[in-house]
């Protein structure tokens, strides 16, 4: 692939992420509908006599109603999307404001609008051309019907709008869509890991020698072609070196690939490689589903604020995280793509367990240190997360465990604070050494 075709391809992925996807395609059938209508694939003549009955005197004389129908679905749009930004600012606020945007682009509502200005322009389309050729009465007229037909249908999707927008923002609703989609990502993940797929030590020999590829984009690398990455590397006989993590951000010339190789490649197979990277803006959880941990903490953070002040949803987002974390500790991502022969030929960062743990942790115990609800929420998390934990991951879990006991003696004060919190120590299965109770 020429660096000619990278723009396109990469239009093409932008374009299919955007909020414009599935309402373009619903406008360009209205679209194709319109043209049905304006251009009779058969005369009335051929239709059922039935059919003819239901002809509209004068279809040509309906622009009043038309133009009645095109006022009515221009409010319509104006009203429900003037409620939209209200609920988004409302969400942004209450929320993380990384969650709007998946707000706005969640496909229901996409069909939504596509539905909206499908039927502007069938209507449209029918007022920029009121002629009506001699027998094609009838054929207009139920041009006529189905805009009227369009119309009921968007009131109809109109209830369907308003009721799925405003349970969008239920702190249900959205840690529920979180804690599920970045579930899917990682079975999704796991599932297309197979023998190719391992965990190896992926620092290329000190004597390699390496021809760097530096990126030509700035943006957030969320993904790569892996399979079409090792099939490159073969065909050269070489290994590929991803230095990023997928969900980093990445300048403009920055060196993100080396190729572990004697001969240094050509501009066409660099441009090949390069193309088999995704950038997106923001983060995508459907990508990489660190993304969908990292911003339940962050609503769980907005939650322990001080404007809001709602520990109940810090525990809430704290659960979710739990049960993900004790997915991800039972299961190690591959950072190392095999050919046939078991010869290494793409590897990449993965997060290690300890520094998503840190990661995910540390920001709840900092936020959440005058809490002893949300402390005593991380104390039972991290309890369950050792349950789960090998042997290797366990000691980082220890770790965690001790800092949180720490944080919990320093906030409890009150004689009857530290008995409480010292019968939560000893509650509950875990494989941690807790020690009785709390420090003086």
């Amino acid at each position: 692939m020429s660096s000619l075709t990278f723009h396109p391809v990469r239009l093409a992925r932008a374009f299919y992420n955007s909020i414009a996807y599935l309402p373009t395609l619903a406008a360009i059938g209205y679209g194709l509908l319109g043209l049905m209508a304006l251009m009779p694939p058969m005369t009335d003549d051929i239709l059922p006599e039935a059919i003819r009955r239901l002809s509209l005197a004068s279809p040509g004389n309906t622009q009043a109603l038309l133009g009645a129908l095109l006022g009515g679905m221009i409010s319509l749009v104006v009203f429900s999307f003037s409620t939209v930004m209200s609920v988004l600012s409302q969400a942004g606020g209450n929320f993380s404001h990384k969650l709007v945007f998946g707000l706005v682009s969640e496909r229901a509502n996409q069909w939504v609008l596509g539905h909206y200005l499908g039927t502007i322009l069938f209507i449209l389309m029918l007022l920029i051309v009121p002629d009506v050729g001699e027998g094609e009465a009838a054929w207009r007229s139920f041009a006529v019907y189905a805009a009227c037909a369009m119309v009921i249908h968007s009131l109809a999707l109109f209830v369907y709008f308003i009721h799925n927008t405003s349970q969008s923002i239920q702190i249900d609703a959205v840690v529920t869509g979180l804690h599920d989609t970045t579930k899917k990502t990682m079975e999704r993940m796991r599932d297309k890991q197979d023998d190719a797929w391992r965990f190896l030590p992926s620092a290329p020999p000190m004597d390699a020698k390496l021809h760097v590829l530096n990126a030509n984009y700035p943006g957030y690398l969320q993904n790569a072609d892996l399979p079409k990455l090792a099939a490159l590397a073969e065909r050269i006989g070489g290994v590929i070196h991803l230095h990023f993590r997928f969900g980093d951000y990445v300048v403009e010339g920055l060196p993100i690939i080396s190729l572990e190789c004697d001969d240094a490649p050509n501009e066409e197979w660099c441009s090949e490689v390069l193309s088999t990277l995704t950038y997106l803006d923001g983060e995508s959880i459907d990508e990489h589903f660190v993304h969908g941990m990292t911003q339940l903490m962050e609503v769980a953070i907005k939650a322990l604020s001080p404007g809001i002040n709602d520990p109940g949803t810090a525990r809430l987002c704290l659960h979710r995280i739990t049960d993900l974390l004790c997915l991800y500790v039972q299961w190690q991502p591959a950072n190392t793509l095999v050919d046939a022969d078991g010869r290494r030929r793409v590897t990449w960062k993965v997060e290690r367990f300890d520094s998503l743990l840190h990661r995910l942790f540390i920001p709840l115990l900092s936020y959440g240190a005058d809490d002893q609800s949300t402390l005593l929420g991380l104390l039972k998390a991290i309890k369950t997360i050792s349950l789960f934990a090998d042997d290797t991951s366990l000691g980082n879990v220890q770790a965690m465990a001790d800092r949180i006991v720490d944080a919990l003696a320093d906030s409890a004060t009150h004689v009857m604070d530290r008995q409480f919190i010292g019968e939560r120590l000893k509650a509950g299965q875990h494989r941690l050494e807790l020690p009785a109770g709390l420090r003086p």
